[in-house]
């Protein structure tokens, strides 16, 4: 056995850690009874520190050294392929990283979140903050913890938010999000002088049985294999890929917002897509994950908003629904339904926001956070600090903290430095699509007719199958030509957005 093949078989197994995580996640969230919860958070603790511990282990270490030099990166053997080489360099990053946390602070990290994510759950629905601020007050130290033993420069929310994005710093970040505030307060400005669409037919009851028909309907519409994929329900909804021919999502029914349903679905389509889309003959290998959740997020965002709330989807798509839904949708034009579902309007949720005030939503969550890591933002002040910079950029007040800072269960879960990515997300999204658009001017018409699989091909092309062979910036100047700019997000909404057809 080569040395490659050594190091390759030590990584398929705790990959095989991560998938069993993955699933236990999952049957958290969707099958298992409440009162299995607490064993399950320490199951999950262990097996997050077996998977640590495989990881950084000194036979793990030596495999690797045979490969690489871990202090410089270079690869010390010939004859590998690139996609090999890349594999290498990955498994280098990754280990030095990791192998600064020792295990056990792995394992208390995610016994803490483990357990902070039920009484957050409690809190949520009591609508008590007090009863989850200890815990929070824990994950930020620890956060702060790990910060300090990953190491920063400048700011130690960027040792965080490297984990989730490698290419951005806080500063970069908040380059980027005060002239993406700027483009949106002006855009929503101008966007509240217009008149408001009558939405009132969105949010009739329709029953589950109808809502799972309607997800049964859309999931067969997509394209996306049937054989690999999996849909079921959670409060909040997800995905997750256990490998690269299992990929599973959820979405949820609420009784008065059926397209919180088809949108959900949507979105987390275009996660389960990007996974199906790495190369499974990779599998154990950075080719076969996922660059960085702000490139995830690109993918479920261009499904949701960028295609799915397209006038060429739902010209095809909305006599479909009428069909399943006759009643509901009796007498509303396509023009009417078009209008409605692009209502802009300050709401407290950011899951349910529009497109023009999501981002906004986003950049609230990263001031906070660092100034919750920097340590100027006391855990006991976070209320109040939430509910005035939600006035600041949204004009409103939130009711409640259960619609304030409870509503997300990132901040239970430890994921500090996630937020950013969903912003990130959205940019890189409407950045590529201005290129697909060009290669693709017949996009609407092919759209129209119901064809969705070429646009699924063009992305596996582009972005799916290199997995973690590019980064973030690498990806938008490969595609594009270009460097990421928040740009191309703000003219795809002003096109959008300032269109007669929505006035």
């Amino acid at each position: 056995m080569t040395p490659y093949d050594q190091l390759l078989e030590k990584s398929k197994v705790i990959h095989i850690y991560q998938s069993v995580l993955s699933l236990l996640h999952w049957d958290q969230e969707t099958h298992m009874p409440s009162g299995g919860l607490t064993m399950r958070g320490e199951q999950i603790a262990l097996l997050s520190q077996l998977a640590h511990e495989e990881k950084t282990s000194k036979s793990y270490k030596a495999a690797l050294e045979k490969l690489v030099s871990l202090k410089t990166g270079k690869i010390k053997i010939k004859g590998l392929s690139k996609l090999q080489q890349i594999a290498v360099r990955e498994w280098q990053k990754d280990y030095c990283r990791a192998n600064k946390l020792p295990s056990s602070f792995v394992k208390a990290f995610s016994q803490l979140t483990s357990e902070a994510s039920q009484v957050w759950a409690l809190a949520k629905k009591e609508n008590n903050f007090k009863l989850f601020a200890p815990f929070l007050q824990r994950i930020v130290q620890m956060n702060r913890e790990k910060a300090t033993i990953l190491g920063f420069t400048d700011h130690p929310y960027d040792a965080l938010l490297e984990s989730h994005e490698p290419c951005m710093t806080s500063a970069r970040c908040s380059k980027i999000f005060n002239g993406l505030q700027g483009e949106l307060k002006g855009l929503l400005k101008k966007i509240r002088e217009e008149k408001k669409p009558d939405v009132r037919f969105l949010h009739r009851r329709i029953s589950n049985e109808k809502q799972k028909e309607i997800s049964h309907w859309l999931t067969s519409a997509m394209p996306v294999d049937p054989e690999y994929t999996r849909l079921d329900l959670s409060s909040h909804p997800f995905s997750i890929a256990l490998n690269p021919k299992d990929s599973r999502i959820t979405t949820r029914y609420l009784p008065h917002s059926f397209m919180s349903n088809i949108f959900s679905i949507l979105h987390e389509e275009g996660h389960s897509m990007y996974e199906l889309g790495l190369q499974s003959e990779y599998w154990g290998t950075a080719v076969c994950e996922s660059a960085s959740l702000s490139i995830h997020e690109s993918q479920s965002r261009w499904w949701e908003t960028i295609i799915g709330r397209s006038f060429p989807f739902w010209k095809h798509f909305y006599p479909q629904l009428q069909k399943i839904l006759p009643s509901h949708l009796k007498g509303v034009s396509l023009d009417k339904f078009y209008r409605a579902i692009h209502l802009v309007t300050p709401s407290f949720i950011r899951v349910e926001a529009d497109e023009v005030t999501y981002c906004l939503h986003i950049i609230l969550r990263f001031e906070i956070e660092k100034q919750l890591i920097a340590g100027s933002l006391a855990v006991a002040d976070l209320p109040e600090a939430w509910n005035a910079k939600f006035k600041e950029l949204f004009g409103i007040k939130p009711p409640s903290d259960a619609q304030g800072c409870l509503q997300d269960i990132h901040w239970s879960l430890g994921d500090f430095g996630y937020f950013p990515t969903y912003a990130l997300g959205n940019i890189l999204a409407a950045q590529l699509f201005s290129t697909f658009a060009k290669e693709h001017p017949d996009w609407e018409q092919k759209v129209e007719s119901g064809d969705l699989a070429f646009i699924r091909e063009w992305l596996k092309k582009n972005i799916h199958q290199w997995g973690r062979t590019y980064n973030y910036d690498e990806f938008a100047k490969r595609i594009t030509g270009k460097p990421i700019s928040e740009s191309f997000y703000c003219k795809y909404l002003k096109k959008k957005y300032l269109n007669p057809i929505l006035s």
